[in-house]
């Protein structure tokens, strides 16, 4: 198509596009927690949905009662047993060491002053005192951490006895000899004894001891979360049950009611359960460890001051005080023996208090023994400071009328008495942890059942709106 000059046709435009719908707007995004919410809230504006609300509360109150009674009991029941089975026994064992040690070393003593012919008896009791003491370490090696302060001092133990020993031997290898180097190497390994090895053997007991203290005031701690807990849980299921008295007019809903006596049945054996158990625990603690604690250290002072009276005469003045004035073996024996008059009356008056007529009875025996030794101990240093040598050795070492006699007889009453005590604290100790025996497992099955017990009775109840 032609057109005529200076016209131009006119520019082709495409048909015009409808506009497009405007886009929908895309609804907010509810967080899980705020859709949670909000179905909690519908359904709480009905009573089926009220009904379910309280009947997971419910079931989750009973489960959380048996689940923190379960772990609190555990937690008590692990400790009881602790005590019986491991930091007592540990602690037993530390007094043991540090008896054997003491005792190892009043042998030595007595057999050197017996003369280059050592009797056998003396020297076998030596030879099983250190025997027992190098067993009981290996034993306490394996029951405890290296790391540990007790672990230290078995460290040093095993270090330190292999060097008291070989002291030991030298004496009696110059004592055979009749060579006076014999009492020199006896001093000394006294002292090693004395300054190295009894005071690592005491820091032993001391830490053993302490851990069964730990042990046994972790076995004593009240559960106040499981008792607050089972307090809430049943508070709640009277609350359930006078409610829906209130709404139905029926005195009981037999879920509910199940549910709220396996709670009580819980609750009643957790508060009778544990209270016997702390008594039981207290008992085992004053009848037995007390004792037990104050026999230890009066057997030790017993064989402490039996060795110092023994260096008296062996030593002969050849060892002062630091002061210089005055005789140091004879000055630690007098010290030793203070000491065990002290332990013995702490000892007397618990078993007084304790109306132990059993146990009272050996320490009453050591109590009599200590003041004829004493008395015969001042016959024989008198005898010795006049300079009748043989006749004081006789009254110090002697089979009959002799101090090493009344040792004997203290020594005796005292294993008799430690050996009742430890009778008593064993039994009052496993009837504390048989007090809680069987309560974590029996809690938590009975708050299984109890919260099934209460889901039953909701959903009875629900029934009534189908």
């Amino acid at each position: 198509m032609t057109y005529p000059p200076n016209v131009r046709p006119a520019p082709h435009r495409a048909p015009e596009q409808p506009p497009a719908p405007a886009a929908a707007p895309v609804p907010p995004q509810h967080s899980a927690r705020a859709v949670v919410t909000e179905r909690l809230r519908a359904a709480a504006t009905t009573e089926p949905g009220r009904l379910q609300i309280i009947g997971a509360v419910l079931a989750l109150l009973v489960v959380a009662f048996g689940a923190v009674t379960a772990f609190e009991i555990n937690d008590r029941a692990t400790a009881a047993n602790d005590v019986v089975e491991r930091s007592q026994p540990l602690s037993a064992d530390a007094a043991d060491i540090y008896r054997s040690l003491a005792d190892a070393d009043a042998a030595a003593a007595s057999g050197f002053l017996a003369g280059p012919q050592e009797p056998r008896a003396v020297h076998d009791q030596y030879v099983k005192d250190i025997e027992d003491a190098s067993r009981l370490l290996v034993k306490a090696a394996a029951n405890t951490d290296a790391s540990t302060k007790s672990g230290h001092e078995i460290t040093e133990l095993n270090k330190e006895l292999p060097q008291y020993t070989g002291l030991i031997e030298r004496a009696r290898a110059n004592n055979r000899q009749g060579l006076p180097l014999g009492g020199a190497y006896l001093r000394y390994a006294n002292q090693k004894m004395a300054n190295d090895l009894l005071p690592a053997a005491e820091r032993l007991y001391a830490a053993e001891t302490g851990r069964l203290g730990q042990d046994y005031r972790s076995a004593r701690v009240w559960p106040f979360f499981s008792l607050g807990v089972g307090i809430v849980a049943l508070a709640v299921l009277f609350w359930a049950q006078r409610r829906n008295y209130r709404r139905t007019n029926r005195v009981f809903n037999h879920g509910l009611l199940a549910a709220t006596a396996a709670a009580t049945v819980v609750l009643l054996w957790l508060a009778v359960g544990h209270t016997v158990a702390r008594s039981d625990l207290a008992e085992a603690n004053t009848h037995g460890q007390q004792s037990l604690d104050v026999l230890n250290r009066a057997r030790i002072d017993s064989l402490k001051a039996r060795a110092n009276e023994n260096l008296t005469v062996v030593a002969r003045g050849a060892v002062l005080t630091a002061d210089g004035k005055n005789d140091k073996y004879e000055t630690d024996y007098g010290t030793g023996m203070k000491a065990l008059v002290e332990e013995l009356d702490k000892a007397a008056k618990l078993a007084d208090d304790t109306d132990d007529a059993e146990g009272g009875k050996p320490v009453a025996d050591a109590i009599s023994a200590v003041t004829e030794w004493q008395s015969r101990h001042r016959t024989a240093r008198k005898t010795d400071d006049s300079g009748d040598y043989d006749t004081a050795l006789e009254q110090i070492i002697g089979p009959e009328k002799s101090t090493g006699e009344s040792f004997n007889q203290v020594d005796t009453a005292l294993r008799k008495a430690l050996a009742h005590e430890q009778s008593q604290f064993t039994q009052a100790a496993e009837d504390g942890r048989g007090a809680l025996g069987g309560l974590p497992i029996g809690a938590a099955a009975l708050a299984v059942l109890g919260a099934v017990a209460a889901i039953v009775g909701v959903n009875r109840r629900l029934s009534e709106f189908r």
